[in-house]
């Protein structure tokens, strides 16, 4: 029987993507020396590429040296090396399916203990009551840093298309850099970027705008969005509506619809609003919204699990199906999808009462699976949540030693510690 989920999505931009289903980013941390991807990531992006998705994203790349999510995270600016990336690029496309390179600063959401910057639109920081602490306190951006910040994305852009990536998507969602300006919550500026939502929105318009002029028209450039913040006065549906049509004229190809925020962890299935919570295709009753009125096909990510969900996504009109942590625990769910099968493993629940241990915890859980792909080992779904976070927390630690010594030496930047 055929499935409307294995049929090709021609792009705007001339590129036709195999099938509808997509592996959506998941944050690694497994960069190698000097920041940049190695054979760990190529082998697991190799393995994806057999699994039979149309389109691999890859997790998030940092454009600026000096702010990065976690120590171990990957960065493409202008002084990078660009075979690692073209070796990366290649094994992703190894399978016959498409590749693009998430893009992303950090902004606030960096931790307290990495050296760098922490900025943000306003000088608000990030509330996670007793957890606050993890994160450095932010500093509010000056034009001059937001418009060098707009010039790091297009530099990144164009990098990766010179390294052989078939697009690039934009990270405007879970509370990250882009998204922060967004966020009525969190932009407290009274200038041009701040105030109304065509200024909140300006900062991403500027980096679209950017980026399309730093490519080819070939060259896929999209958008991660949230279609909801979660969070009482904050990004909401109706402003998600809004920016979509703004993106529409600037050469998107396609808007990834996601939610959340480190604040209120909707992406992994635990924001602050309970209805959500503990269901299959977390976003999609908005996104079923959201698409009546989208001039750009829209991508659905988190908690799809199962077949019939995705094509029921597809039947409200979703274009594109977005899959994070079953594709951890499962690397050829869209292969056993076009066979009939469904996955037969999936990852142990994390039930703690604190919301924000147990997101880091999933997220944990995550990484542990990416790495035993990385290896060619089979995932272990049922590692303990503790554990996972615990292994991660030591695995940190050794990768931040390796930052401070590297950003400094390379990159020209200051180690001092922030002040807790």
């Amino acid at each position: 029987m055929t499935s409307e989920l294995f049929s090709p999505l021609p792009l705007r931009s001339g590129a036709v993507l195999g099938n509808r289903i997509a592996k959506a980013a998941m944050e690694e941390n497994m960069a190698g020396d000097g920041q940049l991807p190695d054979r760990r990531l190529a082998a697991l992006y190799r393995r994806w590429a057999a699994g039979g998705a149309g389109l691999l994203i890859t997790g998030n790349v940092m454009v600026h040296a000096e702010a990065l999510t976690g120590p171990a995270g990957v960065v493409l600016d202008d002084a990078a090396p660009l075979e690692p990336f073209t070796e990366w690029a290649t094994a992703a496309k190894s399978g016959g399916g498409a590749v693009w390179m998430q893009i992303n600063h950090p902004g606030r959401q960096i931790q307290a203990a990495m050296p760098g910057v922490v900025w943000g639109p306003s000088a608000v920081g990030v509330d996670l009551g007793k957890h606050s602490s993890r994160f450095g306190r932010p500093v509010a951006m000056t034009p001059e840093q937001i418009e060098a910040t707009v010039a790091r994305f297009a530099v990144t852009a164009a990098r990766a298309e010179a390294a052989g990536f078939d697009g690039v998507e934009i990270h405007a969602a879970h509370g990250y850099l882009l998204s922060q300006f967004l966020s009525p919550l969190v932009n407290r500026r009274t200038d041009a970027w701040g105030g109304p939502l065509e200024n909140r929105a300006r900062m991403l318009l500027d980096v679209v705008r950017a980026v399309r002029a730093a490519v080819s028209p070939s060259f896929a450039v999209a958008v991660k969005l949230n279609s909801a913040d979660f969070q009482r006065g904050g990004f909401d549906a109706a402003d998600a509506r809004q920016v979509i049509a703004m993106l529409a004229p600037l050469g998107v190809v396609l808007v990834e619809l996601s939610g959340g925020s480190y604040e209120s962890p909707a992406m992994s299935g635990r924001p602050a609003d309970a209805r959500t919570q503990a269901r299959e295709a977390y976003f999609l009753d908005l996104a079923k919204d959201l698409v009546t009125t989208s001039p750009l096909p829209l991508m659905l990510t988190g908690g799809i699990t199962r077949r019939a969900t995705a094509e029921q996504a597809l039947a409200d009109g979703v274009a594109l199906i977005g899959m994070g942590t079953a594709l951890a625990v499962t690397p050829d769910l869209p292969a056993r999808w076009r066979d009939g099968r469904e996955a037969d493993r999936h990852l142990r629940p994390v039930n703690w009462s604190d919301k924000a241990l147990a997101s880091a915890a999933g997220m944990a859980q995550v990484r542990h699976q990416l790495r035993h792909l990385a290896r060619g080992t089979h995932p272990t779904p049922t590692t303990h949540p503790a554990y996972a976070l615990l292994t991660e927390q030591l695995q940190q630690r050794r990768a931040l030693r390796r930052y401070r010594t590297w950003l400094p030496t390379t990159r020209g930047a200051a180690i001092a510690d922030r002040p807790a």
